[in-house]
């Protein structure tokens, strides 16, 4: 069985769902639900339901939150590696608006205590993965040991460079094969490094020479996807490094669904892609994005981040093979 490794965050959500978005000063209802999130294991439960065996490498308290991680980690067959904490496990509060639009705020909690001591100590995780994948809502030094042990077994490293606001380096950036900002941290990016302002909202008219010129400038070696969200997303890849692809770089489309919330669907999206890479790492790179943005597409018409997660023979079904 293909195997994925990711490297991140568990959070337990408390997601709010309102008309609009709350404007500052403002107070509004809304319908309350909690379930389990955090990027790191909405990704690792996209992965285990795309078909790759998981790793789930990360830190939580000694709290009810933890007793939930480890649960559901067991039902869909996770392997979890987790790091106890003093502090509480992590939590967000997420507002999602009628348009299926969400404003998220993060309570790192046990997560910023995930260390490079305990990524290091999964040595035989790493040994069977296929693909590494860390996001950013860990310690930068506990994500670049994740990165770096993949590259040390041959593993595809991949970053999910997210959420915008977090600190990522250019050695971050140089330990990964391939990483997939939205538009929106794929600007930030490119204005820390590159020098460039970029609009996050025009990037999607951008036509693709630049966009593609702008990618290379940022990660000269590797493959960048940047996801547009119902724009698709848009792929570059290093000249001598195409994945098997005809082109360099190139559009995909989004497929069309009825979207009610679109919390965790980069989070579906990057699993998805770390699950099919695994499996069939020599197969066209278009191929394993069509399958990722089909089955990101078909979580957003379910409310909720991890348990919104679709399963294999889902997309399949709605999508064909």
């Amino acid at each position: 069985m293909s195997r994925v490794v990711v490297v991140g965050s568990f959070n337990v959500d408390h997601v709010w769902a309102t008309a609009v978005l709350p404007r500052p000063g403002e107070t509004l209802s809304g319908r309350y639900s909690t379930g389990p999130g955090g990027k790191g294991f909405n990704q690792a439960i996209a992965s285990v339901r795309a078909g790759a065996g998981t790793t789930f490498v990360c830190a939580i308290g000694g709290d009810p939150g933890a007793q939930v991680a480890q649960s559901l980690a067991a039902a869909d067959g996770i392997d979890l590696r987790a790091l106890r904490s003093d502090e509480p496990t992590g939590t967000a509060g997420i507002y999602v608006d009628g348009e299926g639009r969400n404003s998220i705020v993060i309570g790192p909690g046990a997560n910023g205590a995930l260390s490079p001591a305990h990524v290091d100590g999964q040595a035989d995780a790493f040994e069977r993965a296929g693909v590494v994948l860390a996001q950013l809502e860990s310690p930068p030094d506990a994500v670049a040991a994740a990165l770096r042990s993949g590259r040390d077994h041959a593993a595809i490293a991949m970053l999910n460079p997210a959420p915008a606001n977090a600190p990522t380096t250019r050695e971050l950036l140089a330990l990964a094969d391939i990483i997939t900002p939205n538009e929106t941290e794929f600007a930030g990016l490119v204005a820390r490094h590159v020098g460039e302002r970029v609009d996050g909202d025009a990037i999607t008219a951008l036509d693709q020479p630049h966009l593609h010129a702008l990618c290379r400038e940022l990660m000269p070696a590797g493959t960048i996807v940047v996801t547009l969200g119902a724009s698709g997303c848009f792929v570059s890849h290093a000249g001598d490094a195409l994945r098997g692809d005809g082109k360099a770089f190139y559009r995909l489309a989004a497929e069309h669904v009825h979207a009610v919330d679109t919390t965790g669907a980069g989070d579906a999206f990057n699993g998805a892609l770390a699950a099919a890479l695994s499996g069939a790492p020599d197969a066209a790179f278009a191929g394993h994005l069509r399958f990722a943005s089909r089955y990101a597409a078909l979580s957003t018409e379910r409310q909720g981040a991890a348990l919104a997660m679709p399963r294999r023979e889902e997309v399949v079904a709605r999508f064909g093979a």
